[in-house]
C-alpha cells in the first residue's frame, strides 16, 4: 500500500529542502569570503610590531591554525546546533558569545523593517489599485513617473537626500540652487522645507524607549526603505489589476453595470491577493537585507552596522553569523513566496485524478 502525498505538500517540501540546499551553499560562500578577507585578526590585533610566535600563539588559541575545511564544518555543525561561536572582540576565549552580541541588533534590525514594512505594503496596495483604477490619467502618470524614479535609485542615495533635505531647511535661500529661482519658487520651497518636521539625523534608539519614541528615531531610515521598497510593490500590484481587467468576468460586471470602484476591489483585488503577496514577500526579503546601506548611513545600530563594523576590526565570527543571518532570512522569505504561489495555484489544489 503506497501513501499518497497531495501535490501541494510534495511541492512544499521540495522548496523546503531546495531552500536547505541553498543555504548551505550560501555558507560555503560565505565561510570561503571571509577567508579572501586581506590580513588576519592576529594581526590586526596584536600590531605591526608582533613577533611571528606571538601571532602563531593567538592564532593558536583563536583556532585559526586550522584548515580550513574542519574550520568549517565545526563552524556550521555548532550553527545547526545554535552556537554561532564567541566574538574575537575581548581576547577570542574571553569574548561573548555572537548570539549575545547579535540578539539586540537584530532586535533593532526587525524593528525598523517591521516599521517601514506597516507602511510601505498599505500605502503600495492602495496606490497600486488608485493606479489601475484611474490609469493613463495625470495621476497614474505622476506616481508611475516618482515609482521609475525612486527604483533607479540606490538606498544610500536616497538616504543621504533625505538627510540633505532636512539639513538644507535652513539654508536653502543661500545656496545656488535657489539663486537661479524666481522668488515666489524660493519661498514657496523654503515653506515646504520647513513644514516639514524636524527628523533626527542619527538614529539613537534605546531598547527602553516606548514604541513612538523608538519610531520616531528610526523615521528617516524607515522613510528610506519605504520610498525604495513601496514603489515597486505598487506597479506589480498595478500590472496584476490592470491585467486582471481584460478577464471576461470583469467584462461581464461591467455589462451588469458595476461601478468601476467596485469591479477593482470586489472582483479583480480578490483574484490578485497571489501575485501581490508573491511580490510583498520578496520585498519584506529585501527590507531584511538591505538595511545594512541605510544602517550605516544613520549610524543605526541593528545587524548591519554591527556587520561593517566586524568586517573592519576582522571579528570572523560575528561576520559569519551576521551574513549567515541574512542568508537564511532572505531564503526563508523567498521560500514562503514561493510556497504562497504554490498553495493559491487552483491547478494544484484540485489535482485531476
Amino acid at each position: 500500500m503506497t501513501l499518497s502525498v497531495h501535490p501541494v505538500v510534495r511541492i512544499v517540501l521540495q522548496r523546503l529542502m531546495f531552500g536547505l540546499l541553498t543555504l548551505f551553499l550560501v555558507s560555503v560562500i560565505i565561510f570561503a569570503s571571509v577567508e579572501m578577507l586581506p590580513g588576519s585578526y592576529a594581526n590586526a590585533i596584536l600590531g605591526q610590531s608582533a613577533t611571528p610566535e606571538t601571532v602563531a600563539a593567538l592564532e593558536q588559541r583563536l583556532g585559526l591554525d586550522q584548515p580550513a575545511y574542519i574550520r568549517y564544518f565545526e563552524w556550521i555543525g555548532n550553527a545547526v546546533q545554535g552556537d554561532l561561536g564567541s566574538s574575537f572582540a575581548g581576547g577570542g576565549e574571553r569574548g561573548r558569545p555572537v548570539a549575545e552580541v547579535i540578539g539586540p541588533r537584530l532586535g533593532n534590525t526587525m524593528f525598523l523593517a517591521m516599521l517601514a514594512a506597516l507602511v510601505a505594503v498599505p500605502v503600495a496596495i492602495i496606490l497600486g489599485l488608485l493606479t489601475a483604477l484611474y490609469r493613463n490619467t495625470w495621476f497614474d502618470r505622476i506616481c508611475n513617473g516618482f515609482g521609475l524614479g525612486l527604483i533607479s535609485l540606490p538606498e544610500f542615495f536616497v538616504a543621504y537626500l533625505l538627510t540633505y533635505v532636512i539639513v538644507l531647511r535652513d539654508s536653502f535661500a543661500f545656496t545656488g540652487f535657489a539663486a537661479a529661482l524666481p522668488a515666489w519658487a524660493t519661498s514657496g520651497i523654503e515653506w515646504l522645507l520647513h513644514a516639514l518636521p524636524q527628523f533626527p539625523i542619527l538614529a539613537n534608539v534605546n531598547t527602553d524607549a516606548s514604541f513612538w519614541e523608538r519610531s520616531w528615531s528610526s523615521s528617516l531610515p524607515a522613510i528610506t526603505l519605504t520610498l525604495v521598497t513601496v514603489s515597486h510593490m505598487m506597479r506589480m500590484t498595478r500590472a496584476t489589476i490592470i491585467n486582471l481587467l481584460a478577464s471576461p468576468y470583469i467584462e461581464m460586471a461591467r455589462l451588469k453595470g458595476v461601478s468601476p470602484f467596485a469591479i477593482v476591489v470586489s472582483h479583480a483585488l480578490p483574484n490578485a491577493w497571489a501575485p501581490i503577496a508573491n511580490v510583498i514577500a520578496f520585498n519584506l526579503a529585501y527590507l531584511i537585507v538591505g538595511v545594512v546601506v541605510v544602517e550605516v548611513v544613520f549610524v543605526y545600530p541593528g545587524v548591519g552596522q554591527l556587520m561593517v563594523d566586524a568586517v573592519r576590526s576582522r571579528d570572523i565570527p560575528v561576520v559569519q553569523a551576521c551574513a549567515l543571518i541574512f542568508a537564511a532570512t532572505y531564503i526563508l522569505l523567498n521560500l514562503a513566496a514561493d510556497i504562497i504561489s504554490i498553495v493559491t495555484n487552483p491547478r494544484l489544489l484540485h489535482p485531476r485524478g
